[in-house]
């Protein structure tokens, strides 16, 4: 409970229970909803920390089993949080526009990183100086462009066991491929998001840089702390078996 507590005062000095104008709410999130203020919806931190407790004890089934999280937010929120959790794991990121088909069509997608890993060896290794200055140039444009679009995933060989989402709305392509391939899914989410897409929602302001960073810094410790543990009781039962 002393725990919980902590957790609730945490979140609420960040001003994590801020949501939107009732007008944006989505009715999936309606429960998690306190009251309002000022023509801002609040959340009930209560059960955000509910919530969060139970995507945290999900973080530890997959860091026992050194399971690959791919952690995913584009908005500028996000993007440095994200990055910096994801590469402090050595995990997948994308934190930048998401590409149609990184999952549903990882086979290309898998491609283009190996050309990315393969060009950018060449050139660290001074074999690019058998190319034409032409070609050269136009392999550094390669290059440049696969790291924009891909640089993120570089090392991720096969589809990720879970993902990380900040902002479940601006996300919708990487949501809707994976709840096509039943890749579950923990996401911290605002009051326009629904709710029912996600298998791990945390509901609370996803719009605060502040919050943000100290969910993904709790998810990066949890993961850390837990890599190559034995699973507990708890923790095995907070695992799904499919996305519904």
């Amino acid at each position: 409970m002393e725990k919980n507590e902590s957790v609730i005062d945490k979140l609420f000095s960040l001003g994590a229970h801020f949501g939107y104008a009732p007008s944006r709410r989505h009715p999936s999130v309606a429960p998690y909803i306190f009251g309002s203020k000022g023509g801002t919806e609040l959340f009930d931190l209560e059960r955000t920390s509910v919530c969060f407790t139970d995507a945290l004890e999900y973080i530890k089934t997959l860091a026992a089993a050194r399971k690959t999280v791919l952690f995913v937010g584009s908005k500028a929120e996000a993007r440095e949080a994200l990055k910096r959790a994801a590469e402090r794991l050595n995990q997948p990121y994308v934190a930048s526009r998401w590409i149609g088909g990184t999952l549903t069509n990882f086979s290309e997608i898998k491609k283009r990183l190996n050309l990315l890993t393969e060009q950018t060896d060449q050139r660290e290794k001074g074999e690019l100086q058998k190319f034409t200055k032409h070609e050269r140039l136009l392999i550094d444009r390669n290059i440049t462009d696969l790291e924009a679009m891909f640089g993120g995933l570089k090392g991720m060989n096969k589809l990720p066991d879970a993902l990380f989402i900040v902002d479940p709305r601006q996300e919708s392509g990487a949501v809707a491929e994976a709840r096509q391939l039943n890749i579950p899914i923990v996401s911290l989410l605002n009051s326009d998001c629904d709710k029912s897409l996600i298998t791990y929602p945390i509901p609370a302001n996803d719009a605060s840089l502040q919050v943000v960073a100290y969910v993904l810094d709790e998810v990066a410790k949890t993961y850390e702390s837990n890599m190559g543990a034995v699973p507990t009781a708890d923790s095995l039962a907070a695992a799904p078996a499919v996305v519904a």
